[in-house]
């Protein structure tokens, strides 16, 4: 079943296809003032206040105050990352260019400037408003902006958008597959898969769907199936985003030569700085996972050359600089990465970067960093997103454990992927259920997937429950993959890997 979305915004005539006057797009703006425009948002801006105190409430009272401050900071910088109409750079890749049909291209949108491409696409919808192309494309990419900016407001704009294409042109593949996508991104792995399949009925070949597909089957833990998925993509649209998620699909597999090669092809095939930089990412994020922290930086330094404002490239430098021993730029990176796009990932790295640090203040800063995580999901949760996976990861180690565990056991009866696996395990240690935990852990590394923090967690546990010689092994095979995949966690990792030593 889709989670339930907490988005109540009425059906307005302008949502309705059979609406005799001419729709109005999802537009906002800033005013003069910094507020902003457009009703679409306005509900939204509730929501978030609604859904931050509510959390604020529910969630740790030790901590409300802050908590408080930092849903401030939140709402600002989804704010200032949000759509500026007609105040993007202009990267010379069609954004401005509608064509006659008035359908400006995902991949149109994907190289250029996501926010004029927009902007271009609501500017033609105010007089076209019966182009069913343009709106499944307007609600591509408010999941992409989403996607980009952390801001999951935009989840309720796309899905009105997609509705009003689906009921322009009841079937079309266009819509379907943003249904999908919207679906995935809001962590409904069932419904993207629903929607892509129904999507590839009416067109094989499209290419979101199929992508899609591979998605939602690796993140529901169907890795046999995503594997053919691959395969079936590769054959019908051979390119750079079935490639870099035919080199995951490996990559989960153990098979991390097979992802390397996979990623090099793709980036000798890109040309648009976009694609540039999406796959020299991740081919930094597959060598960070080995440990090897200068190729990674390499690969970073030339997906930033490409875009030097692409967040995953910045937060995997930071990452890697961290791993490198270079801790200062590795918490200045995710500093200004966090100041503009706060999720939950960069935000629990720089939080255990302050923690390690030991600094005056930066025990108040990292607290600060965990509770713009519970803003966060909040505000997620308010976009109709489900959350428990980041909550149970987040609030494992930095917050209230029985949380973590719900959580955690909220997501696995949804999907059992190693990453829930892996989440459950240590939502079960840290509430000292250890012996529960370890077949968790057993499962989260049984693929064969080279992740050292599947590896601690699963040292960490053996030594819970006694098993010395398992734990020595795991822990010892976490230090020397990656050993700098936690600040926090090698240390502690290093510390038990000692004491094991000792006793033998």
């Amino acid at each position: 079943m889709p989670p339930r979305t907490t988005d109540s915004t009425p059906e307005r005539p302008d949502d309705d296809p059979a609406a005799s006057t001419a729709p109005e797009p999802e537009i906002t703006g800033e005013r003069e003032d910094g507020t902003r425009s457009g009703s679409a948002l306005e509900p939204g801006v509730d929501q978030r206040v609604v859904a931050v105190r509510r959390a604020a409430v529910g969630g740790r009272r030790w901590r409300a105050l802050r908590l408080t401050g930092c849903a401030v900071l939140l709402a600002v910088a989804v704010t200032g990352g949000a759509i500026a109409v007609g105040g993007g750079q202009d990267r010379g890749a069609g954004v401005d260019a509608v064509s006659a049909a008035g359908a400006l291209s995902p991949g149109d949108l994907a190289r250029g400037d996501l926010d004029a491409g927009i902007a271009s696409l609501q500017k033609h919808l105010r007089t076209q408003p019966k182009d069913f192309g343009s709106w499944a494309t307007l609600g591509v990419a408010y999941v992409e902006q989403a996607r980009t900016k952390g801001d999951p407001s935009r989840y309720p704009q796309a899905q009105r958008a997609l509705k009003r294409s689906l009921g322009l042109e009841p079937g079309n593949d266009q819509a379907l597959a943003g249904q999908a996508a919207l679906a995935a991104a809001r962590h409904d792995f069932p419904g993207a898969l629903t929607h892509a399949d129904r999507a590839l009925r009416q067109n094989p070949y499209n290419e979101r769907a199929l992508c899609t597909r591979i998605d939602a089957l690796v993140e529901l833990g169907r890795y046999d199936d995503a594997a053919k998925a691959a395969d079936t993509a590769d054959d019908r649209r051979p390119g750079i985003p079935v490639f870099t998620r035919y080199a995951y699909v490996r990559e989960l597999r153990g098979d991390v030569r097979t992802a390397r090669e996979v990623l090099e092809r793709a980036l000798s095939s890109a040309h648009a700085p976009a694609d540039v930089a999406y796959v020299a990412t991740a081919l930094g994020q597959l060598a960070w996972n080995q440990g090897e922290y200068k190729t990674a930086l390499d690969h970073y330094a030339r997906a930033l050359a490409a875009d030097d404002a692409y967040l995953p490239a910045l937060e995997g430098r930071a990452r890697a600089q961290a791993a490198s021993g270079d801790r200062t730029a590795a918490v200045r990176g995710l500093e200004q990465v966090v100041a503009r796009f706060p999720l939950p990932g960069p935000l629990v790295a720089l939080g255990e970067l302050y923690e390690d640090r030991g600094a005056d203040g930066d025990r108040a800063k990292a607290g600060d960093q965990y509770a713009l995580v519970d803003a966060w999901t909040a505000l997620a949760r308010a976009g109709g997103a489900n959350t428990d996976l980041e909550t149970a990861l987040a609030a494992a180690d930095h917050g209230d454990k029985k949380e973590a565990l719900r959580a955690a056991r909220a997501e696995w009866e949804r999907r059992h992927s190693v990453h829930t696996a892996d989440a459950l395990a240590w939502a079960l240690h840290v509430n000292g259920r250890d012996e529960e935990a370890l077949p968790y852990a057993r499962r989260a590394t049984a693929t064969g997937y080279r992740n050292a923090v599947f590896l601690y967690h699963r040292g960490v546990i053996e030594r819970a429950t006694g098993d010395q010689r398992e734990a020595r092994a795991h822990l010892k095979a976490a230090l020397d993959l990656n050993p700098g995949f936690s600040p926090l966690g090698v240390r502690e990792a290093r510390t038990a890997l000692k004491d094991l030593e000792g006793n033998r």
